[in-house]
């Protein structure tokens, strides 16, 4: 099906088969398999294809897709950090199979998402953009990390130092972003909306507040207006403390509704 345009038909058997051994880790000590997993990835790569089908088909073209497991560390043949199929790159592969023309990935994680960089390194009309802590894991998302082939360009990454703050975060994404939507001129922007740089993250170690999220999401809004007409898709990604999590995801959405008013595409 439509998951093997963004994975190995190899892995995904071996997670489908990896059930069935009972609870079991696969590729590394932070993907375990149990009872469920596997419908659960699906459906969410599920609800990613179908969101890419929408926003294709012009009948969305804003949304903010709510799943676990998360995606964007997950790699065309194997897991990785707690994510197995890569839900935003899915969406990614759809949209510019649709239309034939570029879409602009933008993650904002504490955590690099080399999944969603490996896919498409090498792609000239899909880009990435990533600001995370570094070194950090993955140990991947170096500035010389620039893609490669016809992806050269296309591939933008900022590391930032542990603690860096909202104002720190803010300028660094915005500065990423415009500078690869300029280049390709996207169709759409997609986000990899993780929290766990929240300066209560357990697990990241990011200074990021409730109000540096909404700045981040503002930032990508303005993005989309500037070049997609303001199409714009949102994937949750990671966060551990729950009570940011919460607080982090209600700014995000709030932010991408609030300025849907009056800015929806006319074709």
């Amino acid at each position: 099906g439509a998951l093997a345009w963004v994975h190995a038909r190899a892995y995904i058997d071996r997670v489908r088969e990896a059930r069935s051994e009972g609870a079991m880790w696969i590729d590394s000590q932070d993907c375990l398999v149990s009872d469920g997993t596997f419908e659960a990835a699906i459906a969410a790569a599920g609800l990613a294809l179908q969101v890419g089908l929408d926003l294709a088909n012009n009948k969305v073209w804003r949304a903010f897709v709510v799943a676990r497991p998360p995606g964007h560390h997950a790699h065309r043949d194997r897991a990785a950090g707690y994510c197995f199929f890569n839900s935003v790159a899915l969406a990614a592969e759809v949209v510019t199979r649709c239309w034939a023309t570029p879409v602009v990935i933008a993650d904002f994680g504490a955590f690099h998402g080399a999944g969603t960089q490996q896919i498409f390194s090498s792609r000239g009309d899909v880009g990435y953009v990533s600001v995370h802590q570094y070194p950090a894991f993955p140990g991947t998302g170096g500035a010389d990390e620039i893609g490669d082939d016809e992806g050269l360009g296309a591939t933008r990454n900022v590391p930032l130092a542990a603690g860096s703050d909202d104002e720190v975060v803010g300028a660094a994404f915005e500065s990423a972003l415009w500078e690869v939507c300029g280049r390709l001129r996207p169709r759409a922007v997609l986000l990899a909306a993780g929290f766990d740089g929240h300066r209560d993250d357990p697990v990241g170690g990011l200074g990021l507040t409730d109000n540096g999220y909404g700045r981040l999401t503002a930032t990508a809004v303005r993005a989309a207006e500037t070049w997609c007409e303001g199409r714009i898709v949102s994937f949750l990604e990671g966060g551990y403390d729950l009570h940011a999590l919460a607080n982090c995801a209600r700014v995000h959405a709030e932010v991408l509704a609030n300025s849907a008013v009056d800015s929806a595409p006319r074709s």
